[in-house]
């Protein structure tokens, strides 16, 4: 099956079930942080609009991918469904890492996704908020556990 036809699944239209499974694997992949495997969530013509930045296509997606991760140290990240609809998600998250000086970072936000024919990502619009956190302050730290897939995550 090539690139285009094949299907990604949970795949729309998303029900609930679908839904939270589908944010729970991009989590998953953001996770990893390889920039590859993210970019493949994506249509190859993908529009992104990340905080003041605004991206299109793969390789753009992936050259953006590795500088955040080049800059974000020991990023660790909770999505969680907000609302989903037919083709389109909304999804908030957070986000733990530090700089080059060891300052610790939570980022808050909130994603818009929708998906194209071929069941790929086609337009991610993401508006994030850092906030200084002490070390003390941390409460991600790394990928979820089984036991955790499914539960909220805290606002504060």
């Amino acid at each position: 099956m090539t690139e285009v036809t094949r299907i990604r699944r949970p795949a729309p239209p998303f029900d609930r079930r679908s839904a939270v499974a589908k944010v729970q694997a991009s989590e998953d992949a953001w996770n990893t942080r390889d920039p590859w495997m993210v970019s493949l969530g994506f249509s190859v013509d993908a529009v992104w609009r990340h905080r003041d930045i605004f991206i299109t296509g793969r390789d753009e997606i992936v050259d953006f991918l590795i500088a955040k991760w080049r800059r974000e140290h020991y990023y660790a990240l909770r999505k969680e469904l907000w609302a989903f609809d037919d083709n389109r998600l909304a999804v908030r998250f957070q986000y733990e890492w530090h700089d080059e000086d060891g300052q610790w970072w939570r980022s808050y936000g909130n994603e818009l996704w929708e998906f194209d024919e071929q069941r790929l990502n086609r337009r991610r619009e993401g508006s994030i908020n850092d906030v200084r956190i002490t070390d003390a302050q941390r409460r991600i730290f790394g990928p979820r556990s089984r036991e955790e897939r499914g539960i909220a995550f805290p606002l504060q």
